[in-house]
């Protein structure tokens, strides 16, 4: 099954599926003497595991990263370094009902069309469990940019209709929804409970910036550094829409209004979200990626069977009531992973400048 790596010169290619043994990526391109161990990976994986909030759910799975290769003394040493994350708590009996059935909203219809066979045990490998991999491989990429001083936040600005009103990104880590705006984060938790006890899901919005990304990433024509962002962040399974600075709000200004003026001290504005062209300009980049509801729904719903015949669903089993906040470290490791290979590439081209 191709499309399971990403990247050209930091690369990573996952495997696993959510009911299987384990989950794990290999990285390949990742520079020697970069400090790294266990303890780096497991940070991230921490943000990521469920049981975190009132929108997740119930199952319970420590995500220990187990670093298998490419790792001496906490040192990277320049050849693959393999991570593995063994699935502790997987219970296949919920699915089972619903094995002969396709799940709205899930990919279950499409890899069956695709395959021709599926893995009924939670979604296999359309899970959102495969992105425990791209989150330890995004520790990995983070390590890599803390050397250039670059640095990258996820937070919810919207959750079931309610919107933060403020980037206080001092109090993002004091909720379980990672919200820069304390007062819409108690509000969002209000709303998490109203709609758990109705037996539905909610979507919202995640805002990534990254900071100290310096000028000249990016390769015109097709691996735009907007376009591979935009890329990497689709491949999530729950983002159904990408914008970069002022995004779809630009289609309603004036060329006056959404130009960022340039001054000696640098860009007045930042409708641009850090980037023309496909390459970063020195400033912020910021993205936004609109997050559907998590289709598993207690709420009956119409369907079919393998053989096309008329059912009906209601999804029980362990499921979130929101991909956020577990979503918004994978939004960072797809942001990490992208900008640590284009600085690889970038890093090359100065290489051949070189005299």
């Amino acid at each position: 099954m191709p499309g399971n790596t990403f990247g050209i010169l930091f690369k990573i290619t996952t495997w696993g599926e959510s009911h299987g043994k384990g989950v794990g990526v290999v990285i390949d391109g990742c520079p020697p003497r970069i400090p790294l161990d266990e303890g780096i990976i497991q940070s991230m994986l921490n943000r990521r595991r469920p049981g975190k909030s009132s929108a997740s759910t119930t199952r319970r799975e420590p995500d220990q990263a187990v670093i298998m290769s490419g790792v001496f003394d906490n040192m990277t040493t320049g050849t693959p370094i393999m991570i593995m994350v063994y699935n502790k708590d997987a219970d296949s009996k919920a699915y089972e009902p619903y094995a002969d059935l396709f799940r709205p909203g899930h990919g279950d219809i499409t890899y069956m069309a695709k395959y021709g066979i599926r893995d009924w045990r939670g979604g296999g490998r359309a899970s959102a469990r495969e992105t425990v991999a791209r989150v330890a491989a995004g520790a990995v990429a983070k390590a890599l940019l803390d050397r250039e001083n670059i640095e990258i936040f996820a937070y919810t600005i919207e959750l079931g209709g309610v919107s933060a009103k403020k980037r206080n990104l001092d109090v993002m880590d004091k909720n379980m929804f990672y919200c820069p705006d304390m007062e819409a984060a108690k509000k969002m938790e209000e709303r998490v409970l109203q709609i758990k006890k109705g037996g539905d899901s909610i979507g919202g919005i995640v805002e990534i910036l990254a900071r100290g990304v310096p000028p000249g990433l990016g390769e015109p024509v097709f691996d735009k550094l907007d376009a591979d962002l935009a890329k990497a962040l689709m491949s999530i399974g729950a983002v159904k829409g990408v914008e970069i600075g002022s995004g779809f709000e630009a289609a309603a200004k004036l060329g006056s209004e959404n130009n960022d003026s340039i001054t000696p001290q640098g860009f007045s504005t930042n409708n641009a979200g850090g980037i023309l062209a496909g390459i970063s300009n020195g400033d912020d980049i910021v993205i936004r990626v609109a997050v559907k509801p998590i289709p598993s729904i207690l709420i009956e719903q119409k369907t079919i069977d393998w053989s096309g015949n008329s059912a009906t669903i209601s999804t029980k089993g362990r499921h979130d009531v929101s991909a956020i906040p577990r979503i918004n470290v994978v939004c960072e490791a797809m942001v990490s992973l992208v900008l640590a290979d284009h600085q690889s590439r970038q890093r090359a081209i100065k290489q051949q400048q070189s005299p």
